[in-house]
């Protein structure tokens, strides 16, 4: 059974976030809130983590996993981002998108693209995950938590312990998230194209 940690939304308590990040530290999957839904998390180096995502969401090996970073500093040392992209990705950040970029040879191989070399980043809004990253001390190993045959990520904690409980490890609860997906722009060959539309105005990277 998954373990429920009920967590303030404005003002997460400081030993409920050490805990989680003792769990993810020993190769837990959490299932936490976002600012566009929940989504699943794993620590960088857990590889069981990122095949359990694959199984739990139904997806392959071409799946784009995104890094969840805490600042735009730390979304650098992940990815390659050009002249081009940097101050359209920068005015962005924080909100609900999700860019896709080359990796740098800081992100593990097997959670790049196996063909492009590419990766998911994103730098989330949201007062829990900011303190929850810059308690674990890096990105997050992420995937918004759409289950297969849906088609919006899941929005209640209490809803997703009923759903994942013997699939997930822990499960954060902070109240109820919006029910959007980020928007996900591919910017790896060198001009951003959106990719999906969701939560955040896809209109300035048209």
């Amino acid at each position: 059974m998954a373990r429920y940690v009920d967590m303030h939304p404005d003002n997460p308590q400081p030993r409920l976030l050490a805990q989680v990040v003792e769990a993810l530290r020993d190769d837990a999957l959490i299932a936490y809130p976002t600012d566009s839904g929940y989504a699943l998390g794993a620590q960088l180096g857990n590889r069981e983590g990122r095949d359990r995502i694959l199984r739990i969401r139904g997806l392959d090996e071409r799946h784009h996993f995104t890094l969840v970073c805490r600042d735009f500093s730390q979304l650098g040392q992940m990815v390659h981002v050009d002249n081009s992209a940097f101050r359209a990705i920068r005015a962005a950040t924080p909100g609900p998108y999700t860019f896709i970029l080359p990796g740098t040879p800081e992100v593990p191989r097997r959670l790049l693209h196996p063909k492009k070399k590419t990766v998911g980043v994103r730098i989330p809004d949201h007062v829990l995950v900011q303190a929850l990253l810059a308690e674990l001390g890096e990105p997050l190993l992420s995937s918004s938590l759409i289950l297969p045959g849906e088609s919006e990520p899941r929005t209640s904690g209490w809803d997703v312990k009923e759903e994942l409980d013997h699939q997930v490890d822990l499960v954060i609860e902070a109240g109820e998230t919006p029910a959007e997906s980020t928007t996900v722009v591919d910017w790896s060959e060198g001009a951003p194209e959106v990719t999906r539309r969701g939560a955040g105005d896809p209109d300035r990277f048209a």
